[in-house]
């Protein structure tokens, strides 16, 4: 069958191995299918199609959504991933990603045996489409790029899935089996168990996501291989003295395997290393654990849970760099003289939205990259926000480009249509919040969803756009290099809380530009917006009356003047780039997606700023000068390592993680940033045990710290955020 070929020769492009299966079956066809590698030509004309998953294909895994509490739940629980297939009667069943060092993992229903969820890894194999169910029916086809995802948090998604499906149901998990000592081995005295106990406590216990199935071997190994204890009596001590610090603990087939594996693995230390050499300091966080491990093989990941907030925060954006020469401080100058409360930051955002919309289609650098600039002010109530879009609205109107001008986002398809009329827009919106929650709520990845339609727009900036074709409509409409900035303001809160990995590697949201402007300026006698000075109006009139090309067809195919960069701007944008692509190599070794999709973008932001920078300065003759490429440099490094803080003190990795975000959040939020325990309790509204658990992880993290708090009648012990010096 030719399809099944062609697709085959798809997944092979890929990288991927496929299995020939029987016809309407999932069974290989071939018993020596886990060492295939066959070309598409050799598949049978009739049957299914297998593909392999886990290391050898690049640790491609499947996360199989095995009934329909699952399906329902997914979205959830499981990382975002573009790369979604089921089949007509279970739709969204297969969830697919790229986890390196993922082990397949069952979960079933206690109560009746039957399958939830399985985490399919290396070993196995799971059909694709365009592959036939037995009952008729086509599987749908992997077409998407499944997302990467550390493999232990993938894990612990997977499981917190399995469990939220059990709770549902009202099923009962089994009671849990706490093992108990057997008698003493006769190779060790207690002193060499309390002694290996000791030890256990100081290490830091397994956190889903950081590491936590090293940690567990590396405990393992201490007890069977470094204390020489037996493995009956290592498992007790594991179940008794270590996972309960474990979040979430293991089962007890999982800490058997453990054991099992430190007993029969060989090492690079001597057996009883640790039994023998005496009394010694147990093992702290500072401790390279890669000293546990089978040979001389690291860790794959991190062997201590990674701080709660991993890149430190750079602040509100500077004051010096909202100050741009020429028309933009202008603009900005007459804003904050005239508005009843002024703001620096809104002002700065509005100057710069009506620089970037003037010059749109008019400019480009040497590499085709055009104005078209995604401003957010995130701006509370009273702030101002109003002033600067009205400054805007009165010079496109005097000017004669109100046409131009655009507000509240109707539909995708209306920002479409507008731009099919002017060419470019300036849209100008105080309702970004809702524009933000579509990119999380938009499962689908709907190409009509506003997000992905200025996502669309802005990529095609230098290109060709194609519009809908509607109904009764015989030929297909093209915008030739369309243009759309937007001006765009969310109050802080409601953004912050709309923040998620999807949110954040959306590419959308790696084309914004965040301004956080703070606080309400002291209010003034205003001025009026229409009042507006003479040079203000004619370098905007000069703008919309300027025609870099020639010919009769240019509001529909201009021709940009292309702004050069001086030799030491360039030199200075290259710099930029290799250590921007730097960032970005490290951030995908570490399969760190926030971290990649934010690096991705600085040096084409550094590069549209310094051109915005370089038409402000000099609209007749721009150029691009090593100031332009300097102060772009600063703004687009501080966008990106503020965006990076946001997802390390906002956005979870799993559950767990989320609830010391929580603690911590609160904490910040409180006097000295301190509370006593049983207000803690109360806030967090969980389980006494599950704070312990969330106040260890942290304290060992050296995130908190226990202090001891007066109050009216006596002294209680509470906590409090330790600020980095």
């Amino acid at each position: 069958m030719a399809d099944v070929r062609e697709q085959v020769a798809i997944y092979r492009q890929r990288g991927w191995y496929c299995v020939p299966l029987r016809p309407r079956s999932k069974s290989p066809a071939r018993r020596d299918w886990t060492n295939l590698r066959l070309n598409p030509e050799v598949f049978p004309d009739q049957g299914n199609i297998g593909i392999i998953l886990g290391e050898p294909a690049g640790w491609l895994v499947d996360v199989d959504l095995d009934c329909d509490e699952a399906i329902e739940l997914a979205d959830q629980y499981l990382p975002p991933t573009p790369a979604i297939t089921g089949r007509p009667s279970a739709p969204r069943s297969h969830r697919w990603y790229i986890a390196v060092g993922a082990t397949t993992e069952k979960h079933t229903d206690p109560s009746d045996g039957s399958m939830i969820v399985e985490l399919r890894s290396t070993g196995t194999q799971t059909v694709v489409g365009p592959s036939i169910h037995p009952d008729g029916e086509v599987y749908e086809t992997l077409d998407g790029e499944p997302a990467p995802a550390p493999s232990l948090m993938l894990a612990a998604c997977v499981k917190a899935l399995a469990e939220a499906v059990v709770h549902r149901r009202g099923t009962a998990k089994p009671s849990h089996q706490i093992a108990t000592l057997p008698p003493q081995s006769p190779r060790v005295g207690n002193d060499v168990e309390s002694r290996a106990v000791a030890y256990l406590n100081a290490m830091p216990p397994a956190i889903a996501g950081s590491g936590g199935h090293s940690q567990t071997y590396a405990a393992a190994t201490a007890l069977v291989h470094g204390f020489g204890l037996d493995p009956a009596v290592s498992l007790a001590i594991l179940t008794n003295h270590y996972n309960p610090r474990c979040s979430p603990p293991w089962s007890d087939k999982e800490l058997q395997h453990k054991v099992n594996q430190a007993a029969t693995k060989p090492h690079d230390r001597p057996f009883g290393w640790l039994r023998d050499d005496g009394p010694i300091e147990p093992i702290d966080n500072d401790v390279d654990l890669s000293r546990f491990m089978v040979g001389n093989a690291q860790p794959a990941v991190s062997a201590q849970p990674p701080p709660a907030e991993t890149t430190p925060d750079p602040g509100q954006l500077p004051e010096r760099l909202f100050n741009v020469p020429g028309f933009v401080r202008r603009v900005m100058d007459f804003t904050l003289a005239n508005a009843p409360y002024p703001n620096i930051g809104l002002a700065f955002c509005g100057a710069m939205a009506l620089q970037s919309f003037l010059a749109g289609r008019k400019v480009c650098t040497s590499g085709d990259l055009r104005t078209n600039l995604y401003l957010l002010a995130l701006a509370s109530s009273g702030t101002g926000k109003e002033f600067p879009r009205k400054v805007n609205s009165q010079i496109l109107f005097q000017i004669g480009m109100s046409a131009s001008l655009g507000d509240k986002f109707a539909s995708g398809e209306g920002i479409q249509d507008a731009l099919v009329r002017t060419g470019r827009m300036l849209f100008q919106n105080d309702e970004m919040d809702g524009v933000l929650r579509q990119i999380n709520l938009d499962r689908e990845n709907s190409r009509e969803s506003i997000p992905n339609i200025l996502l669309t727009l802005y990529t095609s900036a230098g290109d060709v756009y194609p519009i809908r074709v509607k109904a009764n409509q015989k030929d297909a409409i093209h915008v030739d290099q369309p243009h759309l900035t937007l001006f765009g303001t969310a109050t802080p809160q409601y953004f912050y809380e709309s923040l998620s990995k999807r949110m954040l590697t959306n590419g959308f949201f790696a084309r914004l530009n965040i301004i956080d402007v703070g606080k309400r300026g002291s209010g003034q006698s205003p001025g009026s917006a229409r009042d507006l000075p003479e040079e203000i109006l004619d370098i905007a009139k000069w703008w919309a009356d300027f025609e870099p090309g020639t010919g009769n067809f240019l509001n529909f195919h201009p021709k940009p003047l292309v702004v050069q960069a001086t030799p030491d701007a360039a030199e200075a944008i290259d710099k930029l780039r290799l250590m921007t692509e730097n960032e970005y190599n490290a951030a995908e070794e570490a399969l760190d997606e926030v971290a990649r999709t934010a690096w991705s973008r600085t040096c084409e932001h550094a590069k549209k700023l310094a051109l915005i920078y370089a038409c402000s300065e000099n609209h007749i003759e721009p150029l691009i000068g090593f100031p332009a490429v300097e102060w772009a440099t600063e703004f687009a490094m501080h966008q990106t390592r503020r965006q990076l803080y946001l997802a390390s003190v906002h956005v979870a990795e799993n559950p767990f993680h989320a609830e010391c975000l929580k603690l911590l959040k609160r904490l910040g939020e409180q006097p000295e940033q301190r509370m006593q325990r049983q207000h803690i309790l109360k806030y967090m509204k969980c389980k006494a045990a599950d704070l312990d658990q969330i106040i260890l992880t942290l304290v060992q993290q050296g995130e908190i710290e226990p202090v001891t708090m007066p109050t009216a009648t006596k002294t209680a012990s509470g906590f409090q955020r330790v600020v980095a010096e």
